[in-house]
């Protein structure tokens, strides 16, 4: 039976320091002086603020007749021979309903913005022009950026999502004034961690893995855990503490070793370098013997076998927590290839931790579906946050300007240079095609997550989906699933 050993909650807050991260270059403020704006043009789109109704465009109704090679249907859209109308998303739904939006102006503005990512996204180049008429009017209508912390959320929300979209028509000689300015490591790492006491968005997937772990290792001596995306490393601390502050007898590892996989270039490899430095502080303090040590994908992006050094005996652990990809070894194949190497090197435990994906959308709808998608989670994650920390405007406009923004940043670039061949993977169906066994979640962890959840807004639910995976949810919407594998089969009973 499994051990049933209680994380320490509180890891996260005490145990590191300001450590580097992952977004420093992501900046939400977008050089709008670049984008130009003429008057004829504001005029033209005078009436896109009432016609929406209608869901029928023309381009006379946009003043636009003869200025575009085709008509642009704002609010529907033909993708694969499949009309797909102007959705808002259910929990935009709920922030204009609470306020959050100013109502009418909320609804407009997410039609605008919809709009603007069918133009992008929907595979006709001759329509990015639309997009950038429609951007610049979405510009006009939202506060400037000296006045961000005074707007509604759902026009703050609406400003990071139309300033990544606007940073992908950009032309490369301008898209250094588009990235605007560099955040300091200091404001980035108070922003993550104020996340992390604001929503259990992260915590959720760190601490199901980290319990997962813990009941895995039982008294195993060497733990070799392979971690994706180390990032902060904000994840181990509690890890660590709870193997050396086990009361069931069971005796601490003779050694936790952590490789890291960075992405390539000087800057990831010193990130990830000050993230072990961190770590291994953490580790020596509370008497951990402790290793770090980095690897990377090769030229191709992929992940190979032959980077990682595993010694005979070592408890081998994969962990992969997949966040938005601000790193180049988030592609769909590199997460392919390091899940592909777990199998091939056997691992006994392999912990995933990734945004939940509505089933079917992306395959009907493409591109445009996935970005009314994102916009769901967005509109979810924004809606708990002010609905559990409506006063706490200073700190939600941290979280939303250093580590949220940049996120959707990231995943709008993502989207926008992926191939039409590429899908949209749920890994967790993925490894159960390709053989994975699934590791049974044990009662306390079950337990766990509910407590964690006690911990924030009531809003927030999980729900389980099959024996070896939990999903975190705000409402209707379903945010962040983690499951559990193992690359070996199960061993037989005695």
């Amino acid at each position: 039976m499994a051990a049933e050993v209680e994380l320490c909650f509180s890891g996260y807050n005490s145990s590191v320091e300001a450590s580097e991260v992952g977004w420093p270059y992501w900046s939400p403020v977008t050089a709008w002086a670049q984008f130009a704006c003429e008057d004829h043009i504001n005029n033209t789109l005078e009436t896109m603020l009432w016609d929406f109704d209608s869901c029928a465009a023309t381009p006379e109704a946009y003043g636009l007749a003869g200025s575009l090679p085709e008509t642009p249907e704002i609010c529907s859209s033909a993708v694969g021979g499949v009309s797909m109308e102007c959705e808002i998303p259910k929990t935009a739904d709920a922030l204009v309903a609470t306020g959050i939006g100013e109502g009418e102006k909320g609804l407009r503005l997410f039609h605008l913005l919809s709009a603007a990512a069918e133009a992008i996204f929907g595979g006709d180049l001759n329509r990015r022009e639309l997009a950038r008429v429609i951007l610049a009017r979405l510009k006009q209508l939202l506060p400037p950026a000296a006045t961000t912390d005074a707007a509604a959320s759902l026009e703050r929300l609406v400003t990071h999502f139309s300033e990544a979209l606007h940073r992908l028509l950009v032309d490369d000689s301008d898209a250094a004034s588009a990235n605007g300015p560099i955040f300091s490591l200091a404001e980035a790492t108070v922003a993550s961690h104020l996340l992390h006491d604001m929503s259990p968005y992260v915590n959720f997937g760190h601490f199901t893995a980290n319990q997962a772990i813990l009941e895995a290792i039982g008294s195993e001596r060497r733990v070799h855990i392979v971690d994706f995306d180390a990032v902060e490393g904000a994840q181990w601390p509690p890890l660590m503490q709870a193997m050396v502050s086990r009361t069931d007898g069971v005796p601490r590892p003779s050694q936790l070793k952590i490789t890291a996989l960075v992405g390539r270039g000087k800057k990831a490899a010193a990130a990830a370098q000050e993230t072990g430095r961190r770590l291994s502080e953490y580790a020596a303090s509370i008497g951990l013997p402790f290793a770090f040590v980095q690897c990377r994908v090769d030229r191709k992006g992929q992940f190979q076998a032959t980077a990682v050094r595993v010694v005979m005996g070592d408890y081998l652990v994969f962990n992969c927590a997949i966040h938005a990809p601000y790193h180049e070894h988030h592609s769909a194949s590199s997460i392919g290839s390091f899940l592909a190497v777990a199998q091939e090197l056997g691992a006994r435990l392999v912990t995933v931790v990734e945004e939940e994906k509505e089933r079917g959308r992306d395959d009907i709808f493409g591109k445009v579906g996935t970005f009314k998608e994102e916009l769901e989670r967005y509109c979810a994650i924004w809606d708990a946050l002010e609905t559990g920390h409506a006063k706490q405007g200073r700190a939600r406009e941290m979280v939303e300007t250093l580590v949220l923004g940049p996120r959707i940043a990231g995943t709008m670039e993502s989207l926008f240079r992926q191939g039409e061949e590429e899908k949209v993977f749920r890994w967790a169906e993925w490894m159960a095609a390709r053989g994975f066994e699934r590791i049974e979640l044990s009662y306390f962890n079950h337990w766990q997550a509910k407590l964690l959840l006690g911990l924030y807004d009531e809003g927030y639910q999980v729900e389980e989906d099959g024996p070896n995976k939990l999903v975190l949810g705000w409402k209707s919407r379903r945010l962040v699933a983690a499951s559990v594998w193992s690359s070996r089969p199960p061993s037989p009973s005695p």
